[in-house]
C-alpha cells in the first residue's frame, strides 16, 4: 500500500489518497487529476508541486501528462500544475517530509502489524483529513 499526499501551503492541511500497490506513474496522474479537481472546486488556479526525484514524480509519462494537463487547463480553465523538483538527496527541503516522519511515528504500533484499513484510518485521523476511497492501480 502507498499513500499519496499533498501538503497545502494555504491551510497547512493535507490531501491524501491511498493505493493498493506501489506508487507508479499512472496512479500519480490519477492523484494529480483528483487534487486539481478538488482545488478547482475551491477556485484555485495553480498547484505548485515541490517534489523530490522519485521515479513516479519524474517519469517521462508523468511529465507528458502534466504538460497535456496544463494545455487543457489553459484552454478550458482549471488548475495548472507547476512542478519544482528538489535537488537529489535533499528531502529536508520539502516541507511535507517532517510531516510524514511524525505521522509514521504516530500511527505505528510496535507490537503488531496494522491492517491496511487501520493504517488508512489512523493516517487520516492523524492528519485530520477526509478518508476517500483508494486510487486504483491499473495492470498493464
Amino acid at each position: 500500500m502507498a499513500c499519496y499526499g499533498l501538503l497545502r501551503g494555504d491551510s497547512g492541511g493535507m490531501l491524501l489518497r491511498f493505493v493498493q500497490g506501489r506508487p507508479v506513474s499512472q496512479v500519480t496522474e490519477d492523484f494529480l487529476a483528483w487534487a486539481c479537481d478538488r482545488l478547482a472546486a475551491e477556485g484555485k488556479r495553480a498547484l505548485l508541486l515541490v517534489w523530490d526525484n522519485a521515479a513516479w514524480h519524474v517519469s517521462r509519462r508523468v511529465r507528458a501528462w502534466i504538460k497535456a494537463h496544463n494545455r487543457l487547463a489553459k484552454a478550458r480553465g482549471g488548475v495548472r500544475i507547476v512542478a519544482c523538483h528538489l535537488p537529489v538527496k535533499a528531502p529536508w527541503l520539502n516541507a511535507i517530509e517532517p510531516k510524514w516522519v511524525h505521522g509514521k511515528r504516530a500511527v505505528v504500533e510496535p507490537g503488531r502489524r496494522l491492517t491496511a484499513a487501520e493504517v488508512e484510518e489512523r493516517v487520516c485521523g492523524y492528519y485530520g483529513c477526509e478518508h476517500i476511497g483508494r486510487l486504483t492501480q491499473q495492470l498493464q
